[in-house]
């Protein structure tokens, strides 16, 4: 199971609450209180995103280098700006710490343009002669190791992952990989925008290859093959609303079998090459992929596969080539399939990229100077409240038999919590960083998180691993260690605020603290017991009343329009749906809780209760470009952010009685769904 992620597209947006130590005030916009957020002309109960939104969306129009715009973005974007002071004060001659020479170093190397430009392709002249030289396709795999390696994306992944029948221990995986666009739907959808975008994707690929040095003639015969070959590709794919069902995704094997049904790939040669432990045993998470890809490259020509090879060689490396590949490649994935009217400046593409390749290196840096420890602890209080309110909760639904309930109950008190950062940081000691060589840098940073994941295979699970850098403004759940993850960066404000109101900080942390719990006991979660086993616990009757509930959450949300004719897929959306309304509902009863026996008025002229709903829409405020809607609608778990306030608020008769809507008033559902 993939961690279940509260952002995919980093799209959402946070409330305007005081700035403290955390926020930078020269990245944030000026806070407003409640009362000057909402929009008086809106009813809450017509339409409570736009009465909480509007005033707040008029005064921020999308910056031209960015697809959303929300305070979550602007709280990203100060988040940025210390990174970048962290890394040009690390990048400073004499620097004695070990862990800021070496983050200081890969920042300084991205950030010389005018080296990349003198460098041109040399960078990459020995993978791009390697596979020129493909003598055979005996010769394939062993080169195919080489390009995973350095973080070239091709024909499939490798590496390691939970048994799903024994989660205290890694075992090998494979895995469907190898499009360049991205989703397998965009190689078949009829409709006119996505034919557009197909033979702009098409133009793309031609346009690279002629900058590396093909004539127009040969780049233009190239991309066809490219794009021949992936659409063969996408035909054996997983579907993305498939790959949601961990039954699909999760076929553990021996390597005898393995080998045998992927029938046509050198197993053993990728595997030597690419220096794996010897494992007897795999996870094949692909589905019928694997077992389809050795007949699809066994008909497809040396010069096609050639042409394959070449094109994702540059696409990986294009962010680190001179400027022509980076404006080209821009063109395509930012301004066409997103909306994006101009490309980040380099400080940014740069800190994001240290951050990928040396996160924990990073991090080091940006907890010690801005994360205060008294943060720490008042989310670990939070996190208290809202766990056991699930707990009650659990208690009190009247479509499980008591045996579930009582599984359930267990589940849940096995949940682990990780707040801000590692116990123990990763050490990156072995990867070698040069001022002069930004490429370089990031192959041998690829290729040290390759090796590292791959020792794993037949070891026993560190549950202490963290899947995302300290400085990430998100938070995620994972099914196999069955715990819940808040970064650092997502914990200030406007999302997290220990100074601020417990209203406000329940409505926006604490639904995030509550969507993550839910995940564990969404319809991926649900099939994970509580030690993070692929395991069925229910009943064939609970399983089936959860089935039928669920079902209400992908109609519901699957009538929501995105842009013009595309609508939110409720079956890709239902996990994310599933963990918005039941991270509302828990954190909502868990702040009554919480208040229980406390005195505690109208704050700009709102309850508490008031306080809990603004608080929690707010986080989602944004304006979103209109293309980037459409591609979200297609490819992201999670729903349009307007719909992730009404759509969930409205299945609450906690709003509707804290607001005083009305039964007829929009934002009572008449049919209210609920899971938890």
């Amino acid at each position: 199971m993939k961690k279940r992620s509260l952002l995919a597209f980093v799209i959402c947006a946070t409330t305007g609450l005081a700035n403290s130590a955390w926020a930078d005030p020269a990245q944030m916009s000026k806070p407003m209180t409640l009362k000057e957020m909402v929009d008086p002309s809106v009813s809450p109960c017509t339409d409570f995103y736009q009465y909480v939104c509007k005033s707040w969306m008029a005064a921020n129009p999308i910056p031209d280098d960015q697809i959303h715009w929300g305070q979550f973005h602007e709280l990203r974007e100060a988040n940025l700006a210390k990174l970048r002071g962290l890394l040009e004060d690390a990048g400073q001659a004499g620097q004695e710490s070990a862990v800021a020479k070496r983050a200081g170093d890969f920042y300084a190397a991205c950030m010389d343009e005018a080296g990349v430009e003198a460098k041109g392709l040399a960078p990459v002249k020995d993978v791009l002669d390697r596979i020129d030289g493909l003598a055979d396709k005996a010769a394939l795999f062993p080169l195919l190791a080489d390009l995973h390696r350095a973080g070239i994306d091709a024909f499939f992944a490798f590496g390691s992952a939970h048994d799903p029948e024994n989660s205290d221990r890694y075992i090998a995986a494979a895995d469907q990989s190898g499009l360049g666009l991205p989703d397998r739907d965009f190689y078949f959808r009829k409709d006119d925008k996505t034919q557009q975008q197909r033979a702009a994707y098409v133009k793309h690929v031609a346009r690279m290859f002629e900058l590396a040095g093909d004539t127009a003639d040969v780049a233009d015969r190239r991309a066809g093959t490219v794009m021949a070959l992936e659409t063969a590709l996408a035909e054996v794919s997983l579907d993305r609303v498939s790959r949601r069902d961990p039954q699909k995704v999760n076929k553990p094997m021996t390597l005898a079998r393995f080998e045998s049904e992927a029938a046509g790939l050198d197993w053993a040669a990728y595997v030597k090459a690419a220096g794996a432990p010897a494992f007897d045993r795999i996870n094949d998470q692909s589905s019928v992929y694997l077992s389809k890809l050795g007949g699809i490259l066994a008909a497809v020509p040396m010069e096609d596969l050639k042409s394959y090879l070449r094109w994702h060689a540059l696409h990986a490396s294009s962010k680190l080539l001179p400027k022509a590949f980076v404006d080209e490649t821009f063109a395509f994935y930012g301004h066409t399939l997103s909306g994006q009217l101009a490309l980040q400046p380099r400080w940014k593409r740069c800190a994001q990229m240290t951050d990928h390749a040396l996160g924990e290196d990073l991090g080091q840096l940006f907890v010690a100077k801005y994360y205060p420890p008294e943060a720490k602890q008042r989310m670990a209080d939070l996190v208290q409240a809202v766990h056991a309110s699930f707990g009650r909760l659990i208690d009190k639904v009247d479509w499980m038999a008591p045996a579930t309930k009582a599984k359930a109950q267990a589940k849940l008190a096995m949940m682990a919590s990780k707040i801000g950062y590692p116990d123990h940081w990763r050490d990156y000691s072995q990867v070698v960083v040069a001022r002069d060589d930004a490429i370089g840098n990031y192959q041998r940073a690829a290729a040290f998180e390759t090796a590292r994941d791959l020792k794993k295979i037949g070891t026993d699970v560190d549950r202490s691993e963290w899947d995302m850098t300290p400085p990430t403004v998100n938070a995620y759940y994972s099914g196999e260690n069955n715990d819940i993850n808040f970064p650092a960066g997502i914990l200030q404000p406007p999302f997290f605020d220990k100074d601020a109101d417990d209203a406000v900080n329940f409505g926006a942390i604490g639904m995030v603290i509550g969507h993550e719990m839910t995940h564990g006991f969404d319809d991926e979660g649900r099939q994970y017991d509580g030690k993070g086993n692929l395991a069925d616990w229910w009943s064939k009757a609970d399983a089936k009343r959860f089935e039928a509930r669920s079902q209400c959450l992908v109609k519901e949300y699957g009538g929501f329009v995105a842009d013009g004719d595309v609508k939110q897929n409720g079956k890709l959306t239902l996990g994310e749906n599933t963990a918005d309304n039941g991270g509302a509902r828990i954190a909502y009863w868990a702040l009554k809780t919480y208040l229980d026996g406390k005195k505690v008025g109208k704050i700009d002229g709102f309850t508490p209760e008031q306080r809990y709903f603004l608080g929690l829409a707010r986080v989602w405020c944004e304006n979103t470009r209109p293309e980037a809607k459409r591609l979200q609608a297609q490819t992201d778990p999670h729903s349009i952010a307007e719909y992730r306030v009404n759509g969930t608020i409205s299945n609450m008769p906690e709003f509707a009685k804290a607001f005083g809507c009305k039964p007829s008033d929009p934002m009572v559902s008449k049919q209210p769904c609920k899971v938890w």
